[in-house]
């Protein structure tokens, strides 16, 4: 798993005040990281299942699908 770049996506939920689609996740990152790790919410959304099936993060099934962390 890469670690990494699960922690820039850790640190968008962990200040989100709502679960985030992959698009806004994306966007937050594009907006407060220098590196650009993610091409797409396609990425950013194949992290976050990955490490969904950790119980790391909730993946609320809606259309879109929303994500936030498990506390």
């Amino acid at each position: 798993m890469h670690t990494q770049e699960f922690e820039s996506l850790r640190g968008v939920l962990a200040d989100a005040d709502e679960p985030l689609t992959a698009r806004e996740i994306l966007s937050l990152v594009e907006e407060f990281e220098e590196r650009e790790e993610f091409d797409s919410p396609h990425r950013v959304a194949t992290v976050l299942g990955r490490w969904a099936r950790r119980g790391e993060v909730e993946v609320i099934a809606d259309s879109p699908y929303r994500y936030r962390l498990n506390t």
